[in-house]
């Protein structure tokens, strides 16, 4: 499965890999605020760190300075999370008006994300309002005396509903209707609920079901299902795409041509291909990138992530 992105999620993808200056992958030591969401165990997860400029007299009038986040997922994931950070130290805001910031505002700072991965941009909302309330409770400021929800207990207290992402049904009733999804598809989507062994689809107090109790059951319909990402992802596994091998590695070198030399030269640095075997590619780093201390980062987190966007999802990189 390949992803079409904006030009800038790519190049805020790019950066952050690279480590650019002014980019925001990493943690901050001692934070003021620290926030996890997602699942290591099954896909994306993230970790949220900021640090404030405290007031003298009032914390709730501190002001987050730095932002910055460790995250295990994909090339949507890592832009959504430079995003966050972008815009809340540009627009200098207090932890409490950081919540105000929503999934909706990072995909318009992205230019837009690709359906299937609007739960990269949920992940790092999610992830700043655990921040938030480890931020109040440090600074003892009540939150609900200020008419701010956050229900962090959601996660810890609830019926599980989807056991592969261990969301609650707290959780995910929020979620329905903060972002009005009407069906399973929308509710994989932005969430990543029933994405993996889809059982949670209809079985008794499963989506299906939130859904008809939320906004009521629609009359049956007869047709197509909806295909979800991972259905899709299995299907064309199996199909291969319909490339021959040359066919796959001409795709290779055009999508490393196009997107990962250029950022490679800018650091003085090349990628040579060794060889490709089925949808494993061996490379090797030149130049400058060859000796850099974060060339296996840079391997795994931008030439195999590219040519997973861009050409398979299958690819693997091995360095050589």
């Amino acid at each position: 499965m390949t992803w079409n992105y904006s030009e800038k999620t790519t190049k805020l993808f790019m950066d952050a890999v690279q480590g650019r200056p002014g980019t925001h992958m990493g943690e901050i030591a001692n934070p003021d605020g620290i926030g996890e969401h997602g699942s290591l165990a099954c896909g994306d997860a993230l970790r949220f760190t900021f640090r404030v400029e405290r007031h003298p007299s009032d914390p709730t009038q501190d002001i987050i300075v730095e932002a910055r986040y460790l995250t295990f997922g994909c090339t949507s994931a890592i832009a959504a999370s430079e995003a966050l950070c972008a815009i809340i130290e540009e627009r200098r805001l207090t932890p409490i008006q950081a919540l105000s910031i929503t999934n909706k505002d990072i995909v318009e700072y992205l230019e837009g994300l690709p359906e299937q991965k609007i739960h990269c941009s949920v992940m790092g909302a999610e992830a700043l309002q655990a921040a938030v309330f480890n931020w109040a409770q440090r600074r003892g400021v009540d939150l609900r005396a200020l008419g701010v929800d956050i229900t962090p207990e959601e996660r810890e207290e609830g019926r599980v509903v989807c056991t592969c992402f261990g969301l609650t049904e707290p959780y995910l009733r929020r979620k329905i209707m903060e972002l009005n999804l009407r069906s399973i598809a929308d509710i994989t989507n932005a969430l990543k609920a029933g994405g993996a062994c889809m059982s949670c689809h209809h079985k008794p107090g499963g989506l299906q079901d939130l859904l008809d109790d939320i906004w009521g059951r629609q009359p049956t319909e007869f047709k197509t299902e909806v295909e979800l990402p991972v259905a899709r992802l299995i299907s064309r596994a199996r199909s291969e795409d319909g490339l021959s091998p040359y066919q796959f590695a001409k795709k290779v070198e055009r999508v490393l041509d196009e997107y990962v030399r250029p950022m490679l030269a800018q650091d003085g640095g090349d990628l040579e291909v060794v060889d490709i075997k089925d949808t494993l590619v061996y490379c090797r780093l030149k130049g400058a990138c060859a000796g850099c201390v974060g060339a296996n980062q840079t391997i795994k987190f931008m030439v195999e992530q590219v040519l997973k966007d861009r050409v398979d999802q299958r690819c693997r990189v091995i360095a050589v």
